[in-house]
């Protein structure tokens, strides 16, 4: 009984496509940019390998960066899945 009470207060699902992995990048992008500006000390830690492509960021602030764009973009996908857009 409880599980189909579950099931009926789920939301609808979406299927993905090609728009929602634009979206999801755009946001990392974002957070990227949101990160290099605002984190202090950005190249103090561990470095990664071909940093030169993230920005001379070090690990700790890729991860960080990563996990702020993926929370924008699982809003900004829900958001607009929810208007139709997606």
């Amino acid at each position: 009984m409880i599980t189909t009470l579950l099931a009926a207060a789920a939301p609808a699902t979406f299927q993905w496509s090609p728009k929602c992995a634009v979206v999801m990048i755009a946001c990392n992008v974002l957070a990227y940019a949101i990160a290099r500006a605002n984190i202090a000390q950005p190249n103090v830690g561990f470095e990664i390998p071909n940093s030169h492509f993230f920005g001379g960021m070090s690990h700790a602030s890729v991860v960080a960066a990563n996990c702020l764009g993926h929370v924008l973009g699982i809003g900004a996908i829900l958001g607009l899945a929810a208007r139709g857009v997606l």
